[in-house]
């Protein structure tokens, strides 16, 4: 296992919530930085610790390795950085108490490294850090800090999902594969790519699925409100264009069979078997929560042309 800190001043409300990491491959300029090429280091099973604010707020552990992805939707932050980079999946737990190193330099000055250090030794964040490697005795040091909140965090996380990619396993075994050819492959790839920063996005927006009240992220699908098919490529991974939903229930949706209307209210089509519904214990009527107005623009498409009528 190796240790990170990574920098989320700007992103922490995005990256966290979604479970992900994002920076450009090189700097505006063109040249290389350290500070992201250390995200093609990073493997599942890695630590994470989270820093925004002046405070450690959150801990992770990696379970994908880099993958080639478009920016994120970070809002107002990181207008010039590229649209084009790396996307590392996290599972993040925040911190009850985040711990404030700065009030610490006295056992964590002596640990930082003479390059490429996530803080100054006065305990003041650096302006050009992202994400930078740890030494095993600063990583401890740390954890010692956060005391029983850390072994609570990291078994919460564990919980979620194990530091192994389930999307590179499969990748892995695309490449065994003679019935495809290497444009096929790579068109498998970048689709399976797409789906994993699309759940980070939609996460951003829903936590749970609005049916059956799940939170668990590894019982739930991620299912596209406009129909994949339909979609522009910006929609396709707008994390607005999509809901956190169990299987059951992504079935019924993605199928037609049940819609939403903006204020929450459920739809149910005519060809719906109520004898499914109640097996399913899914009552009507039911509302789920008002949706914001970008989901409601795809729950129109939704309504419109995937609910089945007559």
């Amino acid at each position: 296992m190796r240790y990170w800190w990574v920098n989320q001043n700007q992103t922490y409300r995005h990256e966290v919530p979604g479970g992900y990491l994002w920076s450009p491959v090189k700097r505006s300029d063109g040249a290389r930085n350290y500070f992201y090429d250390t995200m093609t280091e990073v493997v599942p099973g890695d630590l994470v610790f989270s820093f925004c604010d002046t405070q450690i707020k959150a801990v992770g552990i990696a379970t994908h390795a880099a993958e080639p992805s478009v920016k994120p939707d970070f809002g107002t932050a990181g207008g010039n950085w590229s649209a084009y980079g790396w996307l590392v999946q996290v599972e993040f737990q925040e911190l009850d108490h985040p711990v404030r190193p700065k009030s610490h330099m006295d056992l964590l000055a002596p640990l930082l490294p003479a390059k490429y250090s996530p803080l100054l030794a006065n305990g003041n964040g650096l302006q050009g850090v992202y994400l930078t490697e740890l030494s095993g005795g600063l990583a401890s040091a740390i954890q010692g800090l956060i005391g029983h909140q850390f072994t609570l965090a990291t078994d919460e996380v564990l919980k979620l999902e194990p530091p192994v990619s389930v999307i590179e396993r499969e990748l892995a075994a695309l490449q065994g594969r003679v019935d495809l050819t290497e444009t096929e492959k790579r068109q498998l790839v970048n689709a399976r790519v797409g789906q994993g920063l699309f759940k980070n996005n939609v996460r951003l927006n829903e936590h749970a699925c609005r049916i059956t009240g799940i939170e668990q992220l590894h019982h739930l699908r991620a299912s596209h409100i406009k129909p994949w098919k339909d979609s522009t490529n910006e929609e396709k991974l707008h994390g607005c264009n999509g809901l956190m939903l169990a299987p059951h229930v992504d079935h019924l949706f993605d199928r037609g069979f049940i819609s939403f209307a903006d204020d929450g209210d459920l739809l149910v089509s005519d060809q719906m078997e109520t004898s499914v519904l109640n097996a399913w214990s899914i009552g009507v009527p039911r509302n789920v929560g008002a949706f914001n107005v970008d989901q409601q623009h795809f729950l129109s498409h939704h309504r419109s042309h995937v609910l089945l009528t007559g």
